[in-house]
């Protein structure tokens, strides 16, 4: 094989530090971006908080001049496209939104709204942690044990009743067998073995802790318990432990020609002791369960103002920090020293991320006003007004990449007069109408709860059927779909839907 040398031109992006940096902010979420400034401050001496004092900040001006030239030899190439600071300007290179849209949204307005009013710190006054101020929770093993202790048991019953409570799961019930737990029980026994009778005496009375119906080994003797400790004299109280006792599982098919035939009761009758059953609580041990609740902080507002949809970001979600002028003042020309270029350096990649900052946000404005241009009709009219969307039609709308959308608009929230939504939410696929036109699936769920909410109960619509009244309205889908659609919106088939009045 002959060896040669060959010229070739060709181009490749280079994924350097600052535009991975980009990347990485953009892809954030407000709380992990609060996260990502307090790293940040810690580690470069160059970055602090805005308080917005008009001392110690450097002006966009400023910033931008500096970054235009380089600081250190070993600064990164780069082109200073958005650059943001202590004072109250933006300079965003690039292409604009376009004046004339429909959406009143001025990234300078937004901005200096933003940076105006002092930045509120952990020392301030009326900075309360509200997370701080929740109690911590108690499981329902805690609670069973607290109770264990507090009543009168025998040193060896109080050790069945541990092995009890720890037995019971989250939701209330006993998932082990009394006989393969007197099994467990009788291995470290050294005082005779148990017997079956023996755990069974102290499960009956850890069942009469609270919550009621704690510590059932089924559905019916959970149901049971809590039936036992209403007073007798509640009305339908008998034929409410009838049905849970001989026809639970009619009960749960909500097959009520067959109840009324085996009870003997009329429909009004048959209607009160399910509504008694239904006061009762299933999962008794659910009251304890961890909260898993997130608090959402939406990034962006939208309000209508004089007959326009107006997009604002939200002042509080995003941080506000700048270059400390202090630090930066004993930065000395010329001097080649280790000390001095360890402070260019901090100083380039204070700016870096300050430019990542405001990049990230003026994108993050761009998309919401976008969006909400064009689904108009869905702030204006509801969800059925909704008109199909993907990711590509904001890209092309905006010159961006479809990458670029899903990161800003993932773990993003928009704030407005109908709710908090995810801008993932907007986007949604196509289904065709008879009209030749489109609608979205999210309109079609809209119609489709919207049918399900005015059905007759004692008749609920079965998928065919909406799928036939879909068809009237113009909309074609197929009886799949609407089982689909039903399903991700967690709304039971029509047999249980079904409901004596």
């Amino acid at each position: 094989m002959k060896q040669s040398l060959q010229l070739k031109i060709g181009q490749s992006l280079t994924m350097t530090p600052q535009l991975q940096q980009a990347i990485r902010l953009l892809q954030l979420s407000s709380l992990e971006l609060s996260t990502e400034v307090h790293d940040a401050l810690e580690s470069n001496m160059m970055l602090e908080l805005d308080d917005n004092d008009g001392t110690g900040g450097e002006s966009a001006a400023e910033t931008e001049a500096a970054m235009a030239e380089p600081v250190a030899e070993s600064s990164a190439e780069a082109e200073p496209a958005t650059l943001a600071s202590g004072d109250q300007e933006v300079n965003a290179g690039g292409d604009e939104i376009p004046e004339d849209l429909p959406v009143d949204t001025d990234w300078g307005e937004v901005y200096d709204s933003l940076m105006s009013g002092p930045a509120r710190t952990a020392g301030d006054s009326d900075a309360i942690d509200f997370e701080s101020l929740r109690g911590s929770s108690e499981s329902l093993k805690d609670h069973l044990t607290f109770q264990l202790e507090m009543e009168q048991f025998s040193p060896q019953d109080r050790e069945i009743g541990r092995a009890i409570i720890e037995e019971i799961n989250r939701d209330g019930y006993l998932e082990t067998d009394i006989a393969e737990l007197v099994e467990i029980l009788n291995q470290g026994q050294t005082e005779g073995p148990l017997e079956v009778e023996e755990v069974a005496a102290v499960l009956k009375r850890i069942q009469a802790f609270s919550p009621t119906g704690v510590g059932a080994r089924n559905l019916r003797e959970c149901l049971l318990l809590q039936l036992r400790e209403y007073d007798p004299a509640t009305p339908w109280l008998v034929e409410a432990r009838r049905l849970v006792t001989e026809f639970l599982e009619a009960l749960g098919a909500h097959d009520y020609a067959t109840l009324m035939r085996r009870t003997k009761l009329k429909p009004e009758q048959l209607a009160e002791a399910i509504a008694l059953i239904q006061t009762l609580n299933p999962r008794p041990g659910s009251e304890f369960a961890p909260d898993d609740t997130e608090y959402v902080i939406p990034d962006v507002y939208v309000r209508k103002v004089k007959a326009v949809w107006r997009v604002d970001l939200n002042a509080e979600a995003i941080p506000r920090v700048r270059i400390n002028q202090t630090y930066a003042g004993f930065i000395r020309r010329g001097d080649a020293s280790q000390d001095n270029t360890a402070l260019k350096t901090h100083l380039q990649e204070a700016r870096w991320f300050i430019k990542s900052l405001a990049s990230r946000n003026e994108t993050l404005l761009k998309v919401a006003s976008a969006i909400v241009q064009r689904q108009r009709g869905f702030f204006e009219y509801g969800e059925e007004a909704m008109k199909p969307m993907v990711l590509a039609d904001i890209a092309e709308e905006l010159g961006l990449h479809e990458s670029t959308i899903s990161r800003v608009t993932t773990r993003k929230f928009m704030h407005t007069p109908r709710g908090i939504f995810e801008l993932k939410y907007f986007f949604s696929s196509h289904v065709g109408t008879a009209m030749g036109g489109e609608a979205s699936s999210t309109a079609i769920r809209a119609v489709i709860k919207k049918l399900i909410a005015a059905e007759n109960t004692r008749k609920p619509l079965s998928d065919s059927k909406l799928a036939k009244l879909l068809e009237e309205q113009g909309i074609n889908v197929a009886r799949r779909t609407v089982a689909k659609y039903r399903e991700s919106m967690h709304i039971p088939p029509s047999n249980e839907r079904k409901r004596l009045t």
